[in-house]
């Protein structure tokens, strides 16, 4: 049913793993197209409770996008991406049902932003996270402009998303981007645990704090529009092209500003 992901439903929680470890999980358009597909399975099977997306092995959760990918895309062929990946992880987000990152490994890029679609991030400790696009003449495209600030705030959203650094789990925490830090032996183990309490309590009353908590820390969807545009204009620079190249050839990019 999925070529890129693994699922299994357990005790009421269904676990979704980006099954790439070759590629450190990166995300392309089959990993999307099965996120999407397994999200629809999670709102109509009412054996499904909760739910953990994580990624394979102990290195990546997510690590971007597969830059080879699009780096030849056109500004239309961009913002067609981004609102594909915006289309998806919003559906994680507005989930009525509780969806836990259990975050194992680097988290940068499309990784960053797909955790912080789900509700609640764990972290391994050695999780590393970041919105490294700018190192490509880019930014974020699927949503990470908005929700980094909505959970870190403008002022450290700024810093982090225009100096393209990369942070440790310990900082993650006190961020306030994941709620808890554990052993990567123990990640599961704890997201399981709190989505077992979850599971404990009323089920329709979970899903309006769901929604009502998404109303209270984003007013509009204008900044996610703006962001698809935004994405779309870098895509028309030579400094995107000269990011994405130097990216791909292994060098240190050289960007002129144009």
């Amino acid at each position: 049913m999925y070529t890129t992901i693994l699922t299994n439903l357990e005790n009421g929680i269904f676990t979704i793993t980006i099954n790439r470890p070759e590629k450190l999980n990166a995300l392309n358009k089959d990993v999307f197209n099965d996120i999407d597909n397994a999200m629809s399975e999670v709102y109509s099977n009412p054996e499904i409770k909760t739910v953990i997306i994580t990624g394979a092995g102990s290195k990546a959760f997510a690590a971007g996008a597969d830059i080879a990918e699009f780096a030849s895309y056109s500004k239309t062929e961009a913002m067609t991406l981004s609102e594909r990946g915006q289309f998806v992880f919003s559906k994680i987000e507005n989930c009525p049902k509780p969806v836990i990152a259990a975050v194992n490994g680097f988290a940068l890029g499309g990784g960053c932003e797909l955790a912080m679609a789900c509700h609640m991030r764990i972290c391994s400790n050695n999780a590393k996270f970041g919105q490294p696009e700018v190192n490509l003449g880019l930014i974020p495209g699927y949503g990470g402009t908005q929700r980094l600030t909505q959970l870190i705030g403008k002022a450290k959203s700024m810093e982090l998303q225009m100096t393209a650094q990369v942070i440790s789990a310990e900082e993650a925490l006190q961020l306030k981007l994941v709620n808890h830090v554990t052993t990567i032996e123990e990640l599961i183990n704890k997201s399981t645990e709190i989505l077992q309490t979850i599971q404990s309590k009323a089920p329709i009353a979970i899903s309006k704090i769901i929604e009502c908590v998404n109303i209270a820390v984003s007013d509009t969807d204008a900044g996610f529009k703006k962001e698809v545009a935004a994405f779309g204009d870098c895509f028309e620079t030579a400094d995107m092209k000269e990011g994405t190249t130097a990216f791909l050839e292994k060098r240190k990019a050289n960007f002129t500003g144009k």
